[in-house]
């Protein structure tokens, strides 16, 4: 068992040292927090607009950093391999969204074609509208994507671990853990067909997958049982006092206000009260979180450093979510919707240069 303790803990190690290293050698690494300020901003960006023209400047900022970020690792380590690149997943998710609203959505004006009224779901006009607005939310689906794979190239799981309220600690080092199971988890799948391949086993039918279902079980909870043996003797989730249940009512009615307050700007067209709600709702999740945590205290071995560029991403990052959150231009060429009849989209250059701020961390 202390073998595998230190085999884990040397691979904690080696993994944080990768992604300082595929970070931006001139100051070493973001803050985590930065990047999580970076992400969180696209989240909102791309959740409040279909504007074709604001879509492509916050997906080129996000290209243009996956680009810095792997034009660093390449130099450093070498290209890492991907199971399914942005590009691909784009052109995927852009074509389905497309037909499947222009299938479920029979408005507009602009009739491509008409199928029988008696088909079920399908049956009436194609609108182009309809395609057309499938497939803006499409590329908001890609930029998202996207914007998760850099967050995935450069930011350590330990570091988001930190990122989590101390209150959800234990919670988040579950979820990690389980998710570092699923490459090992292949990689014995592997293991197994080839080592019954050379039994002469074929896969012919259900019952043919009894003998590698079988030695994965199998092997699945001994690792199981043995990390859990190795948490316990770290004393890991131990000696956690009795916490009074405000703090957490708190969290849980600051994220319903948040809710609540996002849908009252997004479907019913209520700025002002909406943005109240917001506002009133991230006040009381701080406020609970910040109360929660305090019954959990726990050190960190190897802090982070907050350098200068880290501002400057933030900042970046701020801006650009501030002018779709908040009325301070002409916040009406956000919401573009084609129907009834395909328009042109407008476009606000004070909205757009703010959204230039998302390209701070391929700068540093």
């Amino acid at each position: 068992m202390e073998n595998q303790l230190n085999a884990r803990d040397a691979a904690i190690a080696s993994e944080t040292e990768f992604f300082e290293k595929t970070q931006f050698p001139e100051q070493r690494a973001l803050h985590s927090l930065a990047w999580a300020t970076w992400i969180a901003a696209i989240v909102v960006i791309l959740t409040l607009t279909r504007n074709p023209f604001y879509l492509a400047l916050v997906i080129g900022a996000v290209a243009g950093v996956r680009w810095r970020c792997a034009r660093v690792a390449l130099e450093n380590n070498g290209q890492q391999a991907m199971l399914l690149s942005p590009l691909r997943f784009g052109l995927l998710v852009v074509t389905t969204a497309a037909l499947f609203n222009m299938a479920m959505v029979h408005v507009g004006t602009t009739v491509l074609f008409v199928l029988p009224a008696w088909i079920p779901l399908l049956g009436g006009a194609w609108t182009l509208e309809a395609l057309v607005y499938g497939a803006l939310n499409g590329v908001a689906l890609a930029g998202l994507f996207a914007g998760f794979t850099v967050i995935n190239r450069v930011v350590p799981v330990r570091s988001l671990l930190r990122l989590t309220p101390r209150a959800y600690y234990p919670v988040a080092v579950v979820i990690s853990i389980a998710v570092t199971f699923v490459p090992t988890t292949l990689q014995q799948i592997q293991q197994i067909r080839e080592a019954q391949a050379v039994r002469g086993h074929r896969l012919r039918g259900v019952r043919s997958w009894l003998p590698l279902v079988v030695p994965l079980l199998e092997g699945s909870m001994e690792r199981s049982l043995q990390l859990a043996e190795a948490m316990v003797a770290r004393g890991f989730a131990s000696g956690a006092d009795a916490q009074p249940r405000w703090p957490q009512m708190l969290v849980l009615a600051g994220f319903a206000s948040i809710v609540a307050g996002w849908l009252m700007q997004l479907i019913w067209r209520q700025p002002t009260w909406g943005g109240v709600l917001l506002a009133a709702g991230g006040a009381a999740l701080l406020v609970g979180l910040w109360r929660a945590g305090r019954g959990h205290p726990h050190t960190v071995y190897r802090p982070e450093r907050w350098r200068g560029w880290d501002w400057v991403v933030v900042g970046g990052a701020v801006l650009a979510a501030s002018v779709f959150l908040l009325p301070l231009f002409a916040r009406s060429t956000i919401f573009y919707y084609p129907y009834p009849t395909l328009d042109w989209p407008d476009f606000d250059w004070r909205i757009g240069l703010a959204a230039l701020g998302l390209i701070a961390p391929a700068l540093g």
